[in-house]
């Protein structure tokens, strides 16, 4: 096998930060036309599977996911140029940490997710791509590591991300809010796991994303 071609076909192992998931569609997608706003929307499962309503809940709008199952933060720095930068979009929605939280990567603590996203924040402003920062979904357990009582962290966790969002003149977009329940867990009726939307979730995050987009885009 060719060298280049079995670099392409490297085990997932390999590729830790999942540089190669969407190099074809990033290589497919064709620059943004004039006067065109497009967004990527970035982070990991919740997004990734936020991506297939958009046609649906974003009709016409030029809207580009690129989520990654399972990933943390440092993974979503990792392809941060490759995957957001590199496609010249308006504005970036990026939704990242609870991966860490559940330690997927290894331990995190909350000041090195917080370091994570200052620096994608960071990347984006160099860019001139504006910046939304989405507070993590509630959970009140993984299914896949029960017992690290994650609630509270989530909460403090955005906390910051809004903190950081208003002293930066970036967007804080506030899911969490309108998604926990009592236990600050994710609401049943909106997803079936305590993770991971269902449709009624993505239908109530949509019109969310859109108002944080409208007032991140109309910024000076």
């Amino acid at each position: 096998m060719a060298a280049s071609s079995a670099a392409a076909q490297a085990a997932p192992e390999q590729d830790w930060a999942g540089l190669a998931r969407y190099r074809e569609a990033n290589a497919a997608l064709r620059a943004p036309a004039a006067g065109e706003r497009r967004v990527v929307f970035y982070g990991n499962s919740i997004t990734e599977g936020f991506a297939p309503h958009f046609a649906e809940l974003f009709p016409g709008k030029p809207y580009v996911g690129r989520g990654i199952s399972g990933q943390t933060t440092p993974q979503l720095l990792v392809r941060f140029r490759q995957d957001v930068v590199a496609l010249r979009p308006a504005a970036v929605v990026i939704l990242a940490g609870t991966n860490d939280i559940a330690g997927n990567t290894g331990p995190s603590t909350l000041a090195m997710i917080e370091d994570n996203l200052a620096s994608m924040a960071e990347i984006a402003r160099a860019n001139g791509i504006r910046v939304v920062l989405a507070s993590v979904l509630p959970v009140f357990d993984y299914p896949w590591k029960r017992g690290l009582e994650p609630a509270p962290k989530i909460v403090a966790l955005n906390a910051w991300v809004r903190d950081y969002a208003a002293r930066h003149g970036h967007v804080y977009l506030d899911w969490h809010s309108a998604m926990a329940d009592a236990r600050q867990g994710l609401r049943a009726e909106l997803g079936g796991d305590g993770v991971h939307p269902n449709a009624a979730g993505y239908r109530l995050m949509a019109p969310l994303a859109e108002a944080a987009l409208a007032a991140a885009l109309r910024a000076p």
